[in-house]
C-alpha cells in the first residue's frame, strides 16, 4: 500500500513539473518578461564598500544566493511576477521591496547601517510573502540563527516556547505540544513546509513528530487563522520551514553534533543539498539519544530516556515557470513513559514489574544512567510524503500542497510481555491545498483556494482502546484579500468548513480467566458472545461553519505603527472528545467522550502599537478571545473527593471531557534598549487569564479558571552580537538571560484536576561564533547554551509530570515530578562544500 502511494506521488510530482514546463514553452517569455535571472551588488550604504556573505532571497519562490567576496550575487530560473526581494547582513537594516521580475533583471542594493537588523518577513496564512509590522493578524518567527543559539532545547517545540504569547505542555525533555495563548493540543495547527502535520494531537504524552535538525525557520500566527487553514486553527498555527535550496552550481553540507550535560543528550545530523541548474534536491539524516533527565530534588527521573532517528529527503525544479519540489520523511521515536511510582520510605523512583502490579522494586542506578530503552514504553513512527508546487499560470500563481502521512503509534504497558502493545493506532492522513493567488483590480492582492483534507484511523492488535477505528473528510472553500491604501494595509477574508466523520463499533472480547489480554473482537454476533462487550458505539456526524477575519495596519510613519484584527475561528469536536471510552497508558487517564459535543467557535479581538526608534524598539499587543462550546477535561470524583477509578483498570483515574463557555484574553509587551549596534537589551512580559463562563449560570470558584493556562511570565536578556568578530571568529555573539514565572494561583481546582504552582526564576546564558580560515571562509561554527544556570528546583505548570506521584504523599513532601535542573548545551556545526567550482555563483 505504501508503496503504491509513494508511485502514486512521484508520478503527481513528476506530472507537474513536465505540465508546468510545457506551459511555460507554449507562453514564451516576451522582451518585456525579462530573462528569468536577478543580480546585483550589495554595498554598505555609508562608503559604498561591497557586503560579501549577505543573503538576498525571494521568500515565495523559496530560492535566494549569498553575495560573493566582492558582494556580488545572482539568482536565476525566475519566473515573471512581482515578488518581495529580502536583503539581509548582521548589523546593517533588512532590506524588502517588491520587484518585478518581468522587467527588473538588475538590482543593487545599499544597506544602511543599523542597531535594528530585523525586519520579519512571513510567508504562513498569507497571500505573498509580507513584513510581520506590516500585517494586522499577530505573527512571529525565528531564523535558523535563533534555533542553533538555543540548542539547549531538546525539541523543536521547545525552541520556540520562550517567546511572547507561546508556551508548551510537556512530559519530559522530548515531548511538547505548543500552546498559543492558552490553547494547544487540537486547537493549533501544526505544519511542515506549509502541510498539516497530523498524529492524534489529542494525546498528551507524544510530541510534535518532525526532526528539529531539519528545521532552518519557524512562523507563528498568534490567534485565529481558520480562513487559511480550517478547523483546529482556532489558536493559532505554527509552521515549520525546511531550509531553502542552495545557489545553483552549489553542492553544500554540513555535520552537526549537539551534547546535552543534564541527561547525556547526544544529537548528531548530516545536511547535504545541491543545486544544478535548478535541479534542486537535499538530505538530511538525523538521531538522537537521552538518558532520564535529573533534578536536585528527584536525582534522576525515571522513564524519560528517549532514542529518535530522523530521515528526510528533497528533490525538485526550479525553473522559471516556478518550483515543484518532493519531499519524503521519516519519524521514529522510541519514548519512555514516566508514571512517577516512588518507595514510600526513599521517596527513590520505583518500576512496574508485573501486570498485577502488586510489587514495585526501586529503579537501580544503572537503568537510570542508561541509554537502553525500558520495556515499558512509547513507540511513534511517522513516514510522509508531500508535493510543494508553484506554478506561474496568467497573471498569478497557483500553489498546490498535498501530503500523505502514515502514523503510528503504541505504547508497550505490559512487563511480563513486552512486545504486545497496549495502545496500537494507525493513522493514514491526506491533506490538500489548492490556491490561486493574482491580483484583483487595482492592486488587490487575492487568494481564492480549497484546502482539508481525508483520515483514516485503524486500532489495530492492541490491550487498550481509548478511541474507535474512525474516517474523516474535511473541506474548505475561502478567499483572502489585502490592498494597501498609502498608510493603510488592509486585509480581510471568509471561509466556510465541512467535517464529516464516521466512527466504527467496536466489541471487546475479556478473558474471564485472567490468560489473557483484552482484545477487539472481529467474530459474528458479539451481542450474543459470552465475554464479549460493547467498547464504542457508532456513529455518523457533520460540522460546519462559517469563519472570517478583517484587520487593518496604520503606518503613521516608518517608527511608528499601529494594528487591529477582528477573527472568528471554527474546531470541530475531534475523535476523542466524542467518543472517547477507555484508558491512555501513557497518560494512566481513562477518557470519556461525548458524542453530542457541539463544534467550537470563537471570535478574537487583537490590537497592538509598534514603535521602532533609532537606539529603543517598543511593542504592547492585546488580545481577547470568546470561546463558545469550549471543550475540555476535568477529573470525576466520588462522592467522598476520591477520584473515580474505572473497575477494568483501577490503575486509572477517568477524565469526562465536558463543554463550557469561556474567556482568554491577555497581552505581549516588548521593550529592545540598543544604546549601541552590538549590544541590545531585550525584555518581554506575556500575560494570559482564561475565564470559565459555564452555561449561563454562576461558576463555582474551583471552576472558575481553565486548565493549563500559563502564568505571568516575564524574559529579560543582555545580548552582543559582533559581526566582525575577533580575529579567526567572527558572527560572535554573546548573551544572558533571566525568566521570570510568576506562581499560578489561576488554576483549575475542580476536581484536583489542578494544583497551585509556586513562582520561580530561571537564569540562562549563551555563546558561540563562527571560527574561520585565511581565506574567510566559515570552518567551525560553535553553539554554546546553558539553562537553568543556578539548579533550581521547580515545577511548571504546563509540565505534566507535576501530577505524577504515588496517590499519597507524605506530609511535607512537594508531590509530582520537578523539572529539568542544570544543563548545558555544546552544539558544533563543520560546513563543507563539495562544489566543482567555489568560486560559482547565481
Amino acid at each position: 500500500m505504501k508503496l503504491k502511494l509513494l508511485y502514486c506521488f512521484i508520478t503527481i510530482f513528476i506530472s507537474f513539473s513536465a505540465l508546468a514546463s510545457t506551459v511555460r514553452k507554449d507562453t514564451v517569455v516576451n522582451g518585456n518578461d525579462g530573462n528569468g535571472t536577478l543580480s546585483g551588488t550589495v554595498t554598505d550604504k555609508a562608503n559604498n564598500t561591497t557586503i560579501p556573505g549577505a543573503t538576498v532571497s525571494i521568500p515565495d519562490l523559496r530560492t535566494g544566493s549569498i553575495t560573493d567576496a566582492n558582494g556580488k550575487y545572482t539568482i536565476t530560473n525566475l519566473p515573471k511576477g512581482i515578488y518581495l526581494v529580502q536583503v539581509s547582513f548582521v548589523g546593517y537594516a533588512t532590506f524588502n521591496q517588491r520587484v518585478d521580475l518581468s522587467k527588473t533583471s538588475i538590482l543593487n542594493v545599499q544597506l544602511q547601517n543599523s542597531t535594528i537588523e530585523a525586519a520579519e518577513v512571513v510567508i504562513t496564512g498569507v497571500s505573498k510573502a509580507t513584513e510581520i509590522k506590516r500585517d494586522p493578524v499577530p505573527m512571529a518567527a525565528v531564523s535558523k540563527t535563533y534555533i542553533d543559539q538555543h540548542s539547549a532545547s531538546t525539541n523543536v517545540i521547545d525552541e520556540i516556547a520562550n517567546l511572547p504569547g507561546i508556551s508548551a505542555v510537556t512530559t519530559g525533555p522530548n515531548v511538547s505540544k505548543p500552546f498559543i495563548h492558552g490553547l494547544g493540543y487540537n486547537r493549533v495547527v501544526t505544519l511542515e513546509d506549509g502541510i498539516r502535520q497530523e498524529g492524534q494531537q489529542w494525546g498528551d504524552e507524544h510530541g510534535i513528530e518532525v526532526d528539529q535538525n531539519s528545521i532552518d525557520r519557524v512562523e507563528v500566527i498568534k490567534g485565529p487563522a481558520s480562513v487559511s487553514y480550517g478547523s483546529d486553527a482556532i489558536g493559532g498555527v505554527v509552521n515549520l520551514l525546511t531550509a531553502p535550496p542552495v545557489d545553483n552550481g552549489k553542492i553544500l553540507g554540513s555535520f552537526a553534533g549537539d551534547y546535552g550535560t543534564n541527561n547525556g543528550l547526544i544529537n548528531g545530523s548530516l545536511r547535504l543539498q545541491g543545486n544544478q541548474n535548478g535541479f534542486v534536491w537535499g538530505t538530511v539524516v538525523s538521531g538522537k539519544a537521552a538518558k532520564d533527565y535529573q533534578d536536585q530534588h528527584d536525582g534522576r527521573v525515571y522513564g524519560t530516556g528517549y532514542q529518535e532517528k530522523d530521515a528526510r529527503i528533497m528533490l525538485g525544479v526550479n525553473k522559471n515557470w516556478g518550483y515543484s519540489y518532493f519531499n519524503a520523511s521519516l519519524f521514529d521515536d522510541e519514548q519512555e513513559i514516566p508514571d512517577g511510582s516512588r518507595d514510600s520510605l526513599t521517596r527513590k523512583f520505583t518500576q512496574q514489574v508485573t501486570d498485577a502490579d502488586t510489587y514495585r522494586p526501586i529503579v537501580p542506578d544503572n537503568v537510570l544512567n542508561s541509554y537502553s530503552i525500558t520495556p515499558l514504553h512509547q513507540h511513534v513512527q511517522l513516514y510522509r510524503i508531500y508535493n510543494n508546487s508553484n506554478f506561474t499560470l496568467g497573471s498569478g500563481n497557483l500553489i498546490v500542497n498535498l501530503g500523505y502521512a502514515y502514523s503510528h503509534r503504541r505504547e508497550y504497558t505490559h512487563p511480563t510481555s513486552p512486545d504486545i502493545a497496549g495502545l496500537n493506532l494507525h493513522l493514514n492522513d491526506y491533506t490538500y491545498d489548492v490556491k490561486y493567488n493574482f491580483n484583483l483590480g487595482n492592486d488587490f492582492e487575492t487568494t481564492f483556494g480549497v484546502n482539508g483534507q481525508y483520515q483514516n484511523n485503524t486500532i489495530g492488535d492492541a490491550t487498550d482502546f481509548p478511541i474507535p477505528a474512525y474516517h474523516q473528510f474535511d473541506i474548505g472553500p475561502f478567499f483572502v484579500m489585502k490592498k494597501t491604501f498609502g498608510k493603510l494595509d488592509l486585509e480581510g477574508g471568509a471561509r466556510f468548513d465541512s467535517r464529516s466523520i464516521t466512527s466504527q463499533s467496536a466489541y471487546i472480547s475479556i478473558d474471564t480467566t485472567g490468560n489473557h489480554y483484552p482484545a477487539l473482537y472481529t467474530g459474528p454476533n458479539p451481542t450474543g458472545t459470552p465475554n464479549v462487550t460493547q467498547q464504542f458505539q457508532g456513529f455518523s456526524k457533520t460540522f460546519t461553519g462559517f469563519t472570517g477575519s478583517f484587520g487593518g495596519t496604520y503606518n503613521f510613519s516608518d517608527k511608528f505603527l499601529v494594528k487591529a484584527n477582528v477573527a472568528r475561528g471554527f474546531r470541530a469536536p475531534n475523535i476523542a472528545e466524542l467518543s472517547a471510552n477507555g484508558p491512555d497508558p501513557g497518560s494512566k487517564i481513562y477518557h470519556v467522550g461525548n458524542t453530542d459535543f457541539k463544534p467550537e467557535f470563537n471570535v478574537q479581538t487583537d490590537v497592538g502599537a509598534f514603535l521602532t526608534l533609532p537606539n529603543v524598539s517598543a511593542s504592547i499587543e492585546l488580545f481577547d478571545n470568546e470561546l463558545q462550546n469550549y471543550i475540555y477535561q476535568q477529573q470525576d470524583l466520588n462522592a467522598d473527593g476520591s477520584p473515580v477509578r474505572n473497575p477494568a483498570y483501577p490503575q486509572y483515574t477517568v477524565f469526562s471531557y465536558v463543554q463550557n463557555k469561556a474567556r482568554i484574553a491577555g497581552g505581549e509587551f516588548f521593550l529592545d534598549l540598543h544604546p549601541r549596534p552590538w549590544l541590545h537589551f531585550e525584555n518581554s512580559m506575556t500575560l494570559t487569564y482564561g475565564t470559565n463562563l459555564g452555561n449561563g449560570g454562576p461558576v463555582a470558584d474551583s471552576l472558575k479558571h481553565l486548565p493549563f493556562i500559563p502564568p505571568m511570565h516575564t524574559h529579560s536578556e543582555l545580548r552582543g552580537t559582533f559581526a566582525k568578530g575577533f580575529g579567526s571568529f567572527k558572527n560572535t555573539y554573546a548573551f544572558v538571560g533571566f525568566d521570570h514565572y510568576d506562581p499560578q494561583n489561576h488554576y483549575f481546582a475542580a476536581y484536583g484536576t489542578e494544583t497551585y504552582t509556586s513562582g520561580y526564576n530561571l537564569i540562562s546564558a549563551g555563546i558561540g561564533g563562527n571560527l574561520v580560515n585565511a581565506n574567510g571562509n566559515t570552518v567551525l561554527k560553535i553553539f554554546v547554551e546553558g539553562t537553568n544556570l543556578a539548579n533550581k528546583n521547580y515545577q511548571s505548570n504546563m509540565s505534566r509530570l507535576k501530577y505524577f506521584d504515588n496517590p499519597t504523599v507524605p506530609a511535607g513532601i512537594q508531590p509530582g515530578i520537578f523539572n529539568m535542573g542544570r544543563n548545558i548545551s555544546l552544539k558544533i556545526v563543520v560546513p563543507f562544500d563539495l562544489s566543482k567550482n567555489q568560486d560559482k555563483k547565481g
